[in-house]
């Protein structure tokens, strides 16, 4: 089985609560082979390790406890999308030899990194990002259990800076815990998040709009001077322009293609404060129609 899909989303869980539902806790330690394939990633890895306990029999043992106890054993490779291709492809081979005695399961982020004859080896399985429905209904749990109070405001920003990662909830859970005490406001999980409060993003916006350069350009040292991440800037300002029912699709395209042009400047090693400097006057002149390149007369 390949599952892939964002982090955070139950696909480690889910096949370890596979593991453990089929042999229960007798045989799990002798049937399982767990490995995070992003440490052990070679293919020495593959010839040792996995063709050992891959090639291993197993005997037919009677149903203990409940579980149904197959004749096989499962190896789990997390991360699977971190090894190399050389590891990948002599997996192909060993898969293929003892697929009577071991079943395989492939979890990673990109699917895209999974070589094509190796995915076509495997049932896929997509985890989508958790509904905020679903993440609301989790930290309720958790927050009963631990004694912790949120309003239903600190629940929705909590789901909305997650991005329907539950891991990453609960460690902003689990930091403003420790950082604010039980009772939880919205604002302390913006503070703990590293999210740019949504009042700073509205500003620089709302300054590009304006037309005016000197606004935009106090807007951009503001932002720099408060520490706040560039990138991070550019991701909430992404959003908010998707989202603007008042720009036209020319302007949001003309924006957004300088906003991924910028977070290329910036993994490149680029300037933050230049970059979002550059990201305000071409956002500026994209929402006031200027042309995109400024000619100049003799």
């Amino acid at each position: 089985m390949l599952f892939y899909g964002p982090p955070g989303t139950g696909k480690t869980t889910t096949a370890l609560a596979i593991a453990h539902q089929l042999f229960g806790p007798e045989l799990y330690k002798s049937r399982v082979l767990e490995l995070n394939a992003s440490d052990d990633r070679g293919i020495n890895v593959v010839r040792t390790k996995i063709k050992d306990f891959a090639a291993v029999a197993v005997g037919s043992v009677q149903r203990q406890g409940g579980y149904p106890c197959p004749p096989y054993k499962i190896i789990i490779l997390d991360e699977a999308d971190s090894m190399t291709e050389d590891a990948q492809n002599a997996l192909r081979r060993t898969m293929e030899t003892y697929s009577r005695v071991t079943r395989f399961f492939f979890i990673c982020n990109y699917i895209s990194r999974i070589i094509e004859p190796l995915a076509s080896r495997c049932a896929k399985f997509r985890f989508k990002p958790l509904s905020e429905e679903v993440m609301t209904s989790r930290v309720l749990y958790i927050c009963n259990e631990e004694g912790l109070n949120l309003d239903s405001e600190a629940l929705s920003t909590l789901s909305s800076i997650s991005q329907g990662d539950l891991r990453r909830a609960i460690t902003y859970l689990q930091s403003a815990a420790r950082l604010f005490g039980s009772s939880i406001s919205s604002r302390d999980l913006i503070g703990v998040s590293g999210v740019i409060p949504l009042e700073v993003v509205e500003a620089f916006f709302t300054a590009c709009k304006s037309g005016n350069f000197d606004l935009a350009n106090k807007e951009v040292n503001n932002i720099i001077a408060e520490g706040y991440p560039v990138s991070q800037m550019l991701s909430q300002l992404f959003d908010m322009v998707v989202e603007a029912a008042d720009v036209s699709d020319e302007q949001k395209s003309r924006i957004c293609k300088k906003l991924g042009e910028a977070d290329k400047c910036l993994v490149d090693g680029g300037d933050e404060y230049l970059q979002l400097l550059d990201v305000a006057s071409n956002t500026m002149r994209a929402l006031c129609n200027m042309p995109e390149e400024f000619s100049y007369s003799n």
